[in-house]
């Protein structure tokens, strides 16, 4: 067995390749119960506090980078290893028909670098422009009032609406002679009053706004709905040899065991995939 290209022991490649594997499948199960709020109506101040809880709250925020350690660990010493097992057989074996391995233990260097891509794509679009994006937009609610609709800014305790009409922009400067707007935006999601400079309110970002817009884009939209399904497809792929091998990896052998896994493993490649793949695709042609 060729050395890890992260660890020198590839008894310990082994199991840390196991381990981080299983603890990303956690974390789709996770995500996957966080992403699913996108289909349930009306929901956006629910999806957008589950938002605000995964970017704030320290546990979660520490968990967040042992994540994307697990990503990079997994996905760099893969493909690593992929080229020096290559390299170890330069002369390759006799083909075959391919019935001894399946096209997904065959394949898993391939299908793990576009996951990795996707993963990368999808932080852009929306993990860093929820984080970095100075026009990243805040969550507003429309109510009617006295008979007339009026749209207010949601803050993020309980029953805190504020007037969007009364609400100055974050650096905007007003003509002379205006009267000054009783709150101004600072920080991107802070809300203090405009005269004595006093922090009220915490807003939410919209997350689930640009959720939906990004998918329901006019012009990208049924794109950006049929790469991300591609991408579940090769997860599905992915998850269906690498689950099991995982456990395989750990010595999680018995003849009472290993059906069990096999079988629990197949059922999680193809309905975790299948689930998120499904909510772009209702998001998309949803009116």
């Amino acid at each position: 067995m060729a050395k890890s290209a992260l660890l020198k022991s590839s008894i310990a490649k082994k199991y840390w390749m196991a381990l981080t594997g299983l603890f990303l499948c956690l974390f789709l199960a996770g995500h996957l119960a966080g992403n699913l709020q996108l289909l349930v109506p009306n929901n956006a101040l629910n999806f957008n506090q589950y938002a605000l809880f995964m970017t704030s709250n320290p546990a979660v925020k520490l968990l967040s980078y042992l994540t994307y350690i697990s990503i990079l660990f997994h996905a760099i010493d893969g493909i690593l290893l992929t080229i020096q097992n290559k390299k170890a057989r330069p002369i390759g074996y006799a083909k075959t028909d391919g019935s001894s391995s399946s096209f997904a233990s065959r394949n898993m260097a391939v299908l793990g670098t576009i996951i990795l891509v996707f993963i990368a794509t999808h932080m852009v679009n929306f993990w860093a422009k929820m984080h970095f994006d100075k026009n990243m937009p805040l969550m507003t609610k429309t109510i009617e009032v006295q008979g007339n609709k009026q749209v207010f800014y949601v803050g993020t305790q309980v029953g805190q609406y504020f007037p969007v009409e009364q609400v100055a922009k974050e650096g905007e400067k007003l003509e002379q002679g205006m009267m000054p707007k009783q709150f101004v935006i600072k920080n991107r999601t802070e809300l203090h009053y405009s005269q004595a400079d006093v922090k009220t309110a915490d807003l939410y970002k919209d997350l689930y706004k640009i959720t939906l817009d990004f998918f329901k884009d006019a012009k990208y939209g049924l794109y950006f709905t049929i790469g991300y399904v591609l991408a579940m497809l090769a997860l599905a792929f992915h998850l269906w040899h690498g689950f099991q091998s995982a456990f395989q990896s750990l010595g999680a052998n018995s003849p009472k065991l290993t059906p069990a896994i096999k079988f629990f493993g197949k059922a999680f490649a193809v309905i975790v995939p299948l689930l998120f793949a499904i909510i772009p695709v209702i998001l998309h042609f949803k009116k």
